[in-house]
């Protein structure tokens, strides 16, 4: 796997007063984006609504934060943490995000998810701590490099 757009290393900011909610299906697909998740997803809304959630997913994100996450929502009707996200144009995005289940007549039918921006200091602290995961599971890690355009 190989991002080399420049966009890769540029982060976006979420602006300090802004919630990003997005609701989805049971599968995970996407049903509900509000206008705050599309602009900093770099989506249009139409785009998001109908795709699955891990259209926005970062490749520095380990697997097993996903695997937690959905066995969290099935036993504890919710999940929270620390996610990187891959926004359109390639660039991306922290945020520290709030999963519950959503539930009509006693019957779970949808989830729903708040995300809020998160300290620069977390970003450094998470960013080392999947990093690391993700080494110790065996999963692609990020790699710099600089090559000189051949001749």
């Amino acid at each position: 796997m190989q991002f080399n757009q420049s966009e890769f290393l540029c982060e976006v900011s979420v602006p300090k007063d802004e919630l990003i909610v997005s609701r989805t299906d049971l599968k995970g697909i996407i049903t509900f984006a509000n206008d705050t998740f599309a602009q900093i997803s770099g989506y249009e809304v139409d785009e998001l609504i109908g795709q699955p959630h891990n259209i926005v997913r970062h490749p520095d994100m380990p697997k097993s934060t996903y695997k937690e996450l959905w066995e969290s929502l099935e036993e504890k009707g919710k999940w929270s943490g620390f996610v990187k996200n891959l926004r359109k144009d390639f660039s991306f995005y922290w945020v520290f995000a709030e999963i519950s289940g959503v539930y009509k007549n006693a019957e779970l039918v949808e989830y729903k998810s708040i995300r809020v921006p998160i300290s620069f200091e977390d970003k450094v602290y998470y960013q080392k701590k999947y990093d690391e995961i993700r080494k110790q599971n065996g999963e692609y890690t990020r790699i710099i490099s600089y090559e000189k355009p051949s001749s």
